[in-house]
């Protein structure tokens, strides 16, 4: 069971680390050095948190940064700090490593990924689902999720969302589609997913801009001076949201009334699209080709 045991001023120097209770960050160096000329001022207000696994034996568990700063303080001014305010707490390596997680993200925005390695090992080390969510201050479903996607998670995906380059919602539903492949398919699965979540978005094409629409109507009047067009209020709405508004779920309503109306605007600009494509994709046969010769 984990407990707080005592407070305790004890040497520095018997601060140790355990291989498998670490920081769940990269030691920030602004950071450290922050907390260096704070320490330095004011003194050590926040007692570091150390295990103790065995008496007098005493692993660190929270204040990493602090750690990392008194230990340069000392190496830059002899005679420093040799002795440290502790909270000694006692219980199990997993929840050891719980509590770790727990003071990590206390202080900081701690992103999902963060909760991997951890959720996976107490749910290893039997913890039921409700106790690791309680601890966590997390919903029972959130662990679920975890412990769904996290064990089988492509490690590209991984880094992708670590790095914040994609949001959670979008790491689970990359982890359903390798997941409902069929058998055999899930690498080549995992490749395309992972080739779409590296690509850049693609922004929406504009159906028509201001500068085509000016020079596809010149080119109307031109072929017939005397046509004339019967518009109405939403018509002309319809054309202005399609010239100016950002594409969105309500641009195609907009887009068949202008093609209703202006013929010559949409239909121009389509078959020019589909020039292109056509193109384009000719373009990458024939390189398809010379490639295989």
């Amino acid at each position: 069971m984990l407990t707080t045991k005592r407070y305790d001023y004890i040497a520095f120097e018997l601060v140790q680390k355990h291989p498998l209770v670490e920081n769940h960050r990269p030691v920030n160096p602004q950071k450290v050095a922050h907390y260096q000329k704070d320490i330095l001022r004011h003194g050590l207000l926040e007692p570091l948190v150390v295990w103790e696994r065995n008496p007098r034996e005493l692993f660190l568990v929270g204040g990493f940064h602090r750690h990392t700063a008194i230990t340069r303080i000392r190496a830059e001014n002899p005679g420093y700090y040799d002795r440290v305010d502790v909270r000694i707490v006692t219980g199990e390596l997993e929840e050891i490593r719980a509590l770790n997680l727990k003071l990590n993200a206390d202080h900081l925005a701690a992103k999902v990924v963060e909760y991997f390695d951890t959720v996976v090992f107490l749910n290893n080390a039997n913890w039921t689902k409700e106790r690791i969510a309680a601890f966590l201050d997390k919903s029972v479903g959130w662990i679920e999720e975890i412990l769904r996607f996290a064990p089988s998670m492509d490690p590209r995906i991984r880094v992708l969302l670590e790095n914040e380059r994609i949001s959670w919602a979008k790491a689970k539903a990359a982890c359903r589609r390798i997941l409902d492949a069929a058998p055999g398919d899930e690498r080549t699965t995992a490749d395309a997913v992972v080739q779409e979540l590296e690509s850049p978005p693609t922004p929406p094409r504009r159906p028509l801009s201001a500068k085509s629409a000016r020079r596809r109507l010149a080119e109307a009047v031109a072929a017939d001076p005397q046509a004339s067009y019967t518009v109405r209020g939403e018509d002309l709405l319809s054309l202005l949201t399609v010239l100016t508004a950002p594409t969105d779920d309500d641009t195609a309503r907009h887009v068949e009334r202008v093609r209703r109306c202006f013929p010559e605007l949409l239909d121009a600009a389509e078959d020019q699209t589909q020039a292109g494509e056509r193109a384009r994709a000719a373009d990458k046969a024939a390189n398809e080709r010379a490639a295989e010769a």
